[in-house]
């Protein structure tokens, strides 16, 4: 069957349930996987990398014909990299942490469904007057970046729910099983975008200690911090911080970041730890509901049972 949504009429998909474009993990094996399962499986294409791309892109063949998308960090793309994606024809393209402006009325020209993350209001008003056909709500739970000063999902949602109708709006942040995404509709969302329950998956591109923090983690073990873009030399802007699990950096640098943006030493010795295998080479992205992942599911077997729950957890609330 399936719960019927604006989002799941829109983009033709079974289940009200989208994967986080996120960057790298999100691979075409794990899109696709998504996709056949009834949801929306996007890439996670982050600043559009050609050779990444050539690499991915193919995969998403196995989503045989179910509709796909692709997500870009907006502040690191260009318009070339925008003409690349559409060349696939992807049925949607996510714009997320920077101005869409550039790049909205081309999406929207070609025909393909225009996806906007946002993270305050200031951004949802903008997606709204960009005419995005989709907004995505991202509250502070959510792992990887996100606001720096923002709020959380819970009372977030369904501000921007009010702002956009009747645009149809996706939960973000802190939605790991079906509860979340039945508490995403319950907000009056038309779907959730789920991100670090999808990370521990067979066909995500993690490493599999990342998978194995995952599994083990706790909420209480995730920070939102700057201190790891700073170490990395990521320019990420700086209004947005990113949640991840614990690190040996956080730990020594936490509270310190002009001290360790002014410190190249520091940045290099981060470089060569990951080279030398000391640490991962990517920073542990995961959400506040990590306690709630601990297997290591197929894709698509995830997206049935992600949207059984959430059917059964609001029978259950009607019930009361």
């Amino acid at each position: 069957m399936g719960l019927s949504t604006r989002f799941t009429e829109l983009l033709g998909v079974q289940h009200p349930i989208a994967l986080a474009p996120m960057g790298g993990s999100a691979g075409g094996a794990l899109a696709a996987a998504v996709s056949r399962g009834g949801g929306l499986g996007m890439l996670g294409s982050a600043n559009g990398d050609p050779e990444w791309l050539a690499r991915e892109l193919p995969l998403i063949a196995e989503a045989a014909g179910k509709p796909w998308g692709i997500g870009f960090l907006t502040w690191q793309i260009d318009a070339d990299a925008i003409e690349r994606a559409l060349e696939h024809r992807p049925r949607a393209v996510m714009l997320s942490f920077g101005d869409p402006s550039p790049f909205a009325e081309r999406i929207r020209a070609s025909g393909t469904v225009l996806i906007i993350q946002v993270t305050d209001l200031e951004e949802a008003r903008q997606a709204v007057d960009l005419g995005a056909d989709v907004i995505v709500a991202q509250g502070t739970e959510s792992g990887g970046h996100g606001a720096r000063q923002g709020r959380s999902t819970l009372p977030f949602v369904p501000v921007v729910v009010d702002l956009a109708a009747p645009v149809p709006v996706l939960a973000a942040g802190g939605i790991a099983d079906g509860r979340g995404v039945a508490a995403a509709l319950a907000l009056g969302a038309a779907g959730a975008l789920v991100g670090t329950r999808f990370q521990a998956t067979t066909e995500a591109l993690v490493d599999p200690s990342t998978a194995k923090a995952i599994v083990e983690g706790h909420g209480e073990d995730t920070e939102r911090n700057r201190v790891l873009d700073i170490a990395r030399g990521s320019r990420w802007p700086s209004k947005y911080t990113a949640r991840t699990l614990g690190h040996r950096y956080l730990d020594l640098w936490r509270g310190r970041e002009a001290e360790l943006a002014a410190d190249p030493r520091a940045r290099q010795d981060y470089q060569q730890d990951v080279a030398q295998g000391e640490i991962p080479s990517l920073p542990m992205w995961a959400g506040e509901a990590v306690d709630l992942i601990t297997d290591l599911p197929f894709a698509a077997d995830l997206v049935a049972t992600l949207a059984a729950q959430a059917e059964d957890a609001l029978n259950r609330a009607g019930r009361l």
